[in-house]
């Protein structure tokens, strides 16, 4: 059912890839030309076609009346859950923000003021899966931060809105919803429609022609990231239970058959131990054809003896989840020697299910191995920096003569003139 395998053997694991498939690519690139050229009427066919939804008086957009009365309808103890993952997670997003991160910073020295200004985008897009899907989660990730960064205006897209997302909403602070999804909603915020504003960024989770649409219109506007299949690396010692490391694999692998959960363990009886459990658990689990198919084709127990080696694979491999089944008189140790990874839950009580609902960090991750170079979604995500410069008329004669000679050095007359004028 899933591979055990010697570290040695391993290496083939960090190797993994957010690109999608031709077939996926030349699809998400038609669609979007598509809406770019025809606008709303483009945006109808698709979502006719894929999710046999047709719009309401015109537009996809949710009535404000409906969205409220749908989520008021949502079950009192789910509503309460909702509100205490709201709540934590604006309080730990809260830290990146004003008052503990200044909102400029401004430097004055001969002459010259440069001041370094944070401002919020003006509008932002939230995708958000749906469907059959029930995510709220991802409505409080995205909207929480954007909201706490100043984000006057959050559209929110998803093919299909569960009363359970449209209540995060309403306690997240989305501005509009608009029930279409795939790469044409992708699209429609990118772009623009008569009835679906043109959004700075997009952010959020979805499927292969999401990601797809998603890295195919960085550029005209922002984009969180590229987000590849699901992953969870752990780290075991002899005092981990078996039964907790299979739960945790399990939880990843449940996402999706390209999911990939793998655990590094010291011993060859304890990797056997996670293999039963693995078994145990899957026969009850619903959606086991699923994570059965993700850990016989991308899941792996390794062993390795030892925990330096383990570390160094860690490292390597870059996780979007990394859950640290040790002792805690070792694990706050092991997590402070982890340089790459997007989340760390450190001790064998933190398990990767309560950051993804209820602790209050972000559970969009860098996938594939970006974690060597990203970070988990924040409020810094919906903010731009601009700068400030400005000179006295003494400083403008004095710093003449320097500008002047980069200028000339690359043959940039013109700038070189700029400079030497403000002598007079």
């Amino acid at each position: 059912m899933i591979a055990i395998r010697e570290l040695a053997e391993a290496g083939a694991l960090l190797v993994r890839t957010t690109e999608m498939s031709a077939e996926v690519e030349t699809q998400v690139d038609a669609i979007l030309r598509d809406v770019a050229a025809r606008g709303d009427a483009a945006v109808q066919a698709y979502t006719e076609r894929f999710d046999q939804r047709s719009p309401h008086a015109g537009s996809y957009e949710v009535p404000k009346a409906s969205w409220a009365a749908k989520a008021d309808a949502v079950a009192p103890e789910v509503k309460a859950a909702i509100a205490l993952a709201a709540h934590r997670i604006e309080r730990f997003h809260a830290l990146s923000a004003a008052p503990h991160v200044p909102a400029s910073a401004t430097l004055t020295a001969d002459g010259i003021s440069l001041a370094l200004h944070t401002v919020p985008l003006g509008r932002v897009g939230l995708y958000v899966p749906g469907g059959t899907a029930r995510y709220p989660s991802s409505v409080l990730m995205t909207a929480i931060p954007a909201r706490i960064a100043g984000v006057t205006d959050i559209i929110m897209v998803t093919p299909g809105a569960s009363p359970e997302t449209l209540f995060a909403a309403q306690l997240a602070g989305v501005t509009r919803i608009f029930e279409i999804g795939g790469a044409q909603a992708v699209g429609a915020l990118a772009y623009g429609t008569a009835t679906i504003p043109r959004v700075d960024k997009i952010v959020g989770p979805g499927n292969a022609w999401v990601a797809a649409a998603k890295r195919r219109v960085f550029g005209l506007v922002d984009i969180d990231s590229v987000a590849g299949p699901t992953e969870v690396l752990i780290l075991a010692d002899a005092t981990a239970h078996p039964a907790w490391i299979a739960a945790d694999m399990l939880a990843q692998a449940e996402h999706d058959t390209q999911a990939q959960a793998i655990a590094v363990v010291p011993t060859r009886a304890l990797a056997d131990a996670i293999a039963a459990e693995l078994a145990a658990q899957l026969a009850t689990l619903p959606r086991r054809e699923i994570a059965a198919a993700s850990l016989a084709t991308k899941g792996a127990v390794i062993i390795a003896p030892q925990l330096d080696d383990a570390v160094a694979f860690a490292n390597a491999y870059a996780a979007e989840h990394l859950s640290l089944h040790l002792d805690m008189t070792h694990a706050r140790a092991i997590a402070a020697r982890i340089t790459n990874a997007g989340a760390i839950f450190i001790g064998q009580h933190a398990c990767e299910s309560a950051g993804d609902y209820l602790a209050g960090s972000n559970h969009v991750l860098p996938t594939g191995g970006s974690a060597r170079f990203a970070s988990p979604l924040g409020v810094y995500d919906f903010q731009k920096r601009v700068t400030h410069i400005e000179y006295t008329a003494e400083a403008a004669a004095r710093d003449a003569a320097p500008i002047n000679a980069f200028a000339q050095i690359e043959g940039l007359h013109a700038h070189g003139r700029a400079a030497m004028l403000r002598r007079r």
